[in-house]
């Protein structure tokens, strides 16, 4: 995770942070090799999601790609994958909060997400001022 968020605006959570998560019972965690799929034992892992099944919904957390790894279709097939299981659990749509201005938005809407809302001056970098926060979702076939 920390490869993949850039340190400037502290958006990575700690180890502790994503152990407390997946300790809920409802948190999914999916690591993504190079070639895009599931990461096993033994794999390296360059990109991951981590999400959250609610009623109907399942919500993505975190979700990065290690930037040498970008552009390579495997955030699409990280996608592609959390909605196949988010579909097993019952959800219906995904949703998702980026900053403004994050990069993976491209692929978020290439992928069919929509603006459903804005939270004015929501994340705080670390230095600057404060940036919008961008609520998207996408609704399972």
């Amino acid at each position: 995770m920390a490869g993949a968020f850039d340190p400037t605006y502290g958006e990575a959570w700690s180890r502790r942070q994503v152990e407390d998560a997946l300790l809920l019972g409802n948190c999914h965690a999916h690591l993504a090799t190079a070639q895009g799929r599931r990461a096993e034992d033994g794999d390296e892992a360059v990109g991951f999601s981590l999400s959250r099944t609610g009623y109907r919904e399942e919500e993505l957390l975190l979700f990065g790609v290690l930037p040498e790894y970008r552009c390579r279709g495997i955030g699409r097939a990280i996608l592609d994958s959390l909605v196949v299981a988010a579909k097993s659990r019952g959800a219906e749509r995904l949703l998702l909060e980026m900053r403004k201005g994050n990069p993976a938005e491209s692929l978020y809407r290439l992928f069919g997400f929509t603006v459903i809302g804005e939270r004015k001056e929501y994340y705080r970098p670390k230095i600057g001022p404060r940036i919008d926060a961008v609520t998207f979702a996408y609704e399972i076939p």
